[in-house]
C-alpha cells in the first residue's frame, strides 16, 4: 500500500516505512493518510509514523488546520508560509507557497515573506495576521494593540483557530527539519538561506 509510495526521493534521515515495516497500528494509520485529501505519505508523515498515537493526533490537527478551520485559505496559509519562512523548513515552504497562491494570496506578499522583509497588504486581516505572527515569532509574546485588533477581527474562536495552525505547522517544520524530509525535484522553488 505504501511502496508505490516511497520513490519519491523525500527519506531524509529517516527510511521510508514500506508496508513490511509497519506494525499493525503503523499500517492502519498509513492507509488514513493515503485515503485522505493529501493522497500520500508526505513531509512529516513518514515520521509521524513511528508513533502511532501521536501520528492519529498530529494528522487530525493537520486536517483540521488545512481543511476544516474556519478561516479562508489564504489567511490559514499565510500564517503557514510565514512560519515556513521562519523555519526554513524547505519542504513547508514549496508546497505552502503554492497553495498559498492558489488560495488567492498577493503574490507580492509571498514575495516579501521570502525575502524576509514587510510586505504591502491591500486586504487589512492579512497584514493584522502578518503582525500578530511577526510579532508572536520575534519577541514570543503578543502586543495588547495587536492581541486588540485580532480579537476585534476574529473573536475569541477564530483567534484560537489562527493560533493552533501556527502551532502545528511549527510543529511540521520542525519535525521536517530534524529529520531533513527533501523536496522532491520539480516542486517550487526552494529558499535560498
Amino acid at each position: 500500500m505504501t511502496e508505490e509510495l516511497a520513490d519519491d526521493g523525500m527519506d531524509g534521515r529517516l527510511k521510508r516505512l514500506t508496508d513490511d515495516d509497519m506494525d499493525d497500528a503503523q499500517r492502519a494509520m498509513a492507509e488514513r493518510m493515503v485515503a485522505s485529501k493529501t493522497g500520500r505519505i508526505i513531509g512529516p508523515m513518514n515520521a509521524w509514523l513511528r508513533s502511532p498515537p501521536l501520528a492519529e493526533r498530529a494528522f487530525a490537527l493537520g486536517d483540521y488546520a488545512r481543511h476544516g478551520s474556519s478561516h479562508e485559505k489564504r489567511i490559514s496559509e499565510l500564517v503557514i508560509v510565514m512560519t515556513a519562512r521562519h523555519w526554513v523548513a524547505q519542504l513547508e515552504w514549496c508546497v505552502h507557497k503554492v497553495e498559498a497562491l492558489k488560495a488567492g494570496l498577493d503574490p507580492a506578499v509571498v514575495d516579501a515573506i521570502e525575502a524576509r522583509t514587510r510586505p504591502t497588504f491591500d486586504r487589512a486581516d492579512e497584514e493584522l495576521v502578518y503582525d500578530l505572527f511577526t510579532e508572536l515569532l520575534d519577541t514570543k509574546q503578543v502586543s495588547d494593540g495587536v492581541y486588540d485588533r485580532a480579537i476585534e477581527m476574529y473573536g475569541e474562536a477564530k483567534l484560537v483557530e489562527l493560533i493552533a495552525i501556527f502551532g502545528h505547522y511549527n510543529h511540521v517544520a520542525a519535525v521536517l527539519n530534524t529529520f531533513r524530509v527533501k523536496v522532491p525535484s520539480g516542486w517550487a522553488e526552494p529558499l535560498k538561506d
